[in-house]
């Protein structure tokens, strides 16, 4: 298997640029928190012969395959089997973090794993298929209101509650269990003016999805955590894939690169000097020739930011 055949890493050109002004020293360590295939970190171990990479990751199939594609760097790689929300026990010190978010490419292409709407499969969605409850869990556990809950906040669902309706009527007769149980259910409830706006499962299984895996939680911790191992002079570069993600990055990166003198005052101390500039305009998306040659990169919003100074 040619992993660069199957796993084109999105915006990887521009992550490189980014990520460049905080990994010339020597003894620079880049932090890559969601690892995956390892596309991304390949790329800059390669560019960057001073660097050493610790690389986290839930999913125990995506170390295995990154640790065989990284091996050739052995000596300047540590892999972790973690969530990265825990990036602050691994990366104190780092001088660049990347995190491109949401499901990865090995998870989609694999069926099995029941990421996908359009691939019939048991309905598990765990990145980190070791512990934790399935999709299929939450379908059959969660009262009604519950799931109209995940679907609206982490789906943006406006048939949410209609959804939410017909699962809990059908689910005693036919436990949803499988990928095309859930479609179907989706299919028969959905009005044929609304499927005319698109699959009506896609929203549904991105909600299940972040749900099960508790994205935005992890994220909204992660954030923060990743911010505060920076060193003076570190780089952080985050690609979100939906605006939930790139809501919480985009608030983060504004806290932290504003001023937090009280107003009024005539004078900013330095303890009230940000402590973050961010280095992209707004959020960043693919060139047309991109999305072109890879359809991943399509919705894509990319935000960096460069630590300027010490925690007061």
């Amino acid at each position: 298997m040619n992993l660069r055949d199957i796993h084109t890493p999105v915006l990887l050109e521009r992550c490189v640029e980014l990520l460049a002004p905080a990994l010339q020293h020597d003894g620079a360590v880049l932090v890559d928190a969601t690892l995956g295939m390892g596309g991304h970190s390949e790329a800059l171990l390669e560019r960057f012969g001073n660097i050493r990479l610790i690389g986290l990751d839930r999913d125990t199939d995506a170390l295995r395959i990154a640790g065989q594609r990284l091996e050739r760097f052995a000596d300047r790689v540590t892999l972790v089997h973690t969530v990265y929300d825990e990036i602050g026990l691994h990366a104190h010190g780092a001088s660049g973090i990347l995190m491109d978010l949401g499901v990865s490419s090995l998870q989609l292409d694999e069926a099995e794993r029941g990421f996908a709407y359009s691939k019939d499969a048991p309905l598990d969605m765990r990145m980190d298929q070791t512990k934790g409850t399935t999709a299929a869990d939450v379908l059959a556990t969660y009262s009604e209101g519950n799931l109209r809950r995940i679907f609206e906040r982490y789906g943006e669902e406006k048939l949410a509650a209609r959804y939410a309706r017909f699962i809990v009527r059908s689910r005693d007769e036919k436990p949803l269990v499988r990928s095309q149980d859930l479609v179907d259910l989706l299919q028969a409830a959905t009005p044929a003016a609304a499927q005319r706006a698109g699959h009506p499962a896609k929203r549904v299984f991105q909600a299940l999805r972040i749900e099960v895996n508790s994205e935005l939680s992890v994220l909204a911790d992660a954030i923060p955590a990743a911010m505060d191992a920076l060193t003076v002079g570190g780089r952080i570069v985050v690609m979100s894939y939906q605006s939930l993600e790139d809501r919480l990055v985009k608030q983060a990166f504004a806290a932290a690169s504003a001023s937090t003198a009280p107003a009024g005052l005539p004078v900013e101390l330095p303890q009230h000097a940000p402590r973050f500039r961010t280095i992209t305009k707004g959020a960043e998306i693919a060139g047309e020739d991109e999305k072109a040659r890879n359809p991943r990169a399509i919705p894509v919003r990319l935000r960096a930011a460069e630590r300027i100074r010490e925690a007061a």
